[in-house]
């Protein structure tokens, strides 16, 4: 599923690149995480060497830029275990990447050069850092959704609405490169995709204030990829038991002030309406209204 974006805005166009409606707990989510599915060096050497160039650029004007992990987006898949219930399972495939990657590539102004033609999005990407982002739609307990204003002092999207989100983290389970040990391969996928569930419940506390025991465990909607710059989220659903007057309190005393700088507590109209002023990669309302039209037809 594919959504243009508006003529003055070509920021807001996505693409979902995997729908689960019904929301998968952390038991129908696993993770393969190996070195496969890295980046993939470009083979121009003019274009690959342009990655340092611009993060060269970057750090003169702001030496204070940090290189950090994160895990890349390498592809997934869906399918159904077998038995009498047939539940959708879903498995992410995660390699590394690392910040100055990002910036080299996803935020090059010649971003469109690093892709391949190809049907096949992993191949398509091939040569991208796309990092793996997360946004969570938390849901108040008066049924509101809690949207946040970016600050504009952030580099991508100032202004823009956007969903309590960031990144999963390697070095929170203490990844910093690829194993090599086989027997400890199934229980690494364990803990990366915990740090899945982990990581966006930590990235809605910092970002609004609420506590962790105030939410649901999230569960698993899909992922939402920008046109622009083919950067990829992984979206997450959440309830909330505080209601959206306690959260607006919550807020104001939050750790992580300087990239938001408004948390609103919407209804589902007025989300709608709000999406024409969310990056692409941000736009999992559409996943959020998928999920309800489900719930409605059950």
């Amino acid at each position: 599923m594919a959504a243009p974006a508006s003529a003055a805005d070509p920021g807001t166009a996505f693409k979902l690149l995997v729908s689960c409606p019904t929301g998968l707990p952390r038991s129908r989510v696993s993770v393969k995480f190996h070195q496969s599915f890295d980046r993939i060096p470009h083979p121009d050497a003019a274009l690959e060497e342009s990655i340092n160039e611009i993060w060269n650029q970057r750090l003169q004007q702001n030496p204070s830029l940090y290189s950090g992990t994160k895990f890349r987006d390498g592809g997934n898949v869906l399918h159904y275990k077998d038995g009498p219930n047939q539940e959708l399972r879903v498995s992410l495939h995660l390699g590394l990447t690392d910040y100055r990657t990002f910036v080299g590539t996803n935020l090059n102004p010649s971003w469109e050069k690093f892709l391949v033609p190809s049907e096949d999005d992993s191949v398509h990407c091939q040569h991208m850092s796309n990092p793996l982002g997360n946004g969570a739609i938390v849901e108040t307990s008066d049924e509101k959704i809690i949207v946040l204003q970016r600050s504009y002092n952030v580099g991508e999207f100032p202004g823009y609405y956007v969903f309590p989100g960031g990144h999963s983290e390697p070095q929170e389970i203490g990844i910093m490169s690829h194993q090599t040990d086989e027997e400890d391969l199934a229980r690494l996928n364990d803990r990366v995709s915990q740090e899945m569930f982990d990581g966006i419940i930590r990235e809605v506390v910092e970002e609004t204030g609420v506590p962790a025991s105030s939410l649901t465990d999230p569960v698993f909607i899909g992922v939402s990829r920008r046109e622009m710059n083919v950067r990829p989220t992984a979206f997450f659903f959440t309830k909330c038991n505080i209601d959206s007057i306690g959260v607006n309190e919550l807020y104001s005393r939050a750790q992580d002030g300087y990239e938001s700088t408004k948390l609103y507590a919407v209804s589902v109209e007025e989300l709608q309406g709000m999406a024409q002023r969310m990056p692409g990669c941000h736009n999992g309302g559409s996943l959020y209204e998928l999920m309800r039209n489900a719930v409605k037809s059950s």
